[in-house]
């Protein structure tokens, strides 16, 4: 355990992490940071009036039937991420988010009518999708290990600080302040 402890062996760990966790670690990064500040990208919306044979079902299954169905004939495929029911006026809407697209399906006045709206996104709002966790499984484990990854990087970085005598005392105060400073954030907002 000292051996992988050691400053050399902690040092390679952590540049190899942060060289190849830069490009996950950059997306976030300007994602988040932007977001914060209102800027989320853009979408290409288009809303297709649908003529129904029935009144639209008040089950998540069966309005999802219907969106696949109207996708899959106009050749789009489904988004990528969660659906949600949501009741409106007495009726039920679907809406469907993904990375790439964003659908939903309301009804119209007439019960035998829906509009289904479908966005598509810019390739910046895919990006912020993915931030928010709205892609596939296979980026929501990569987000995952960055997250791991991340922590690792800060572990090693303080256990690189701590085995440097000149360092030690001015680590442990920054990890003082830096606890004070969230606890006052948490305190303030």
């Amino acid at each position: 355990l000292r051996s992988m402890m050691s400053r050399a062996v902690l040092v390679k760990f952590h540049v190899l992490l942060a060289a190849f966790m830069l490009p996950a670690f950059l997306m976030f990064l300007v994602t988040g940071a932007l977001y914060t500040w209102g800027v989320k990208g853009e979408y290409e919306v288009q809303k297709i009036e649908l003529n129904l044979d029935a009144v639209l079902p008040s089950d998540q299954a069966g309005l999802a039937a219907i969106v696949a169905r109207e996708l899959q004939a106009r050749d789009l495929a489904v988004p990528s991420g969660n659906q949600s029911l949501k009741e409106v006026a007495g009726a039920y809407q679907l809406e469907w988010t993904g990375a790439n697209r964003e659908v939903l399906l309301a009804p119209a006045a007439n019960p035998l009518k829906a509009t289904l709206t479908v966005k598509d996104t810019t390739w910046y709002r895919h990006l912020v999708q993915l931030h928010k966790a709205k892609g596939g499984v296979a980026f929501k484990v990569y987000a995952a290990l960055m997250a791991v990854s991340l922590l690792m990087l800060m572990l090693s970085g303080v256990l690189m600080a701590l085995q440097l005598p000149k360092l030690r005392m001015l680590t442990l105060g920054t990890i003082g302040a830096g606890l004070l400073t969230f606890v006052l954030m948490l305190l303030f907002s």
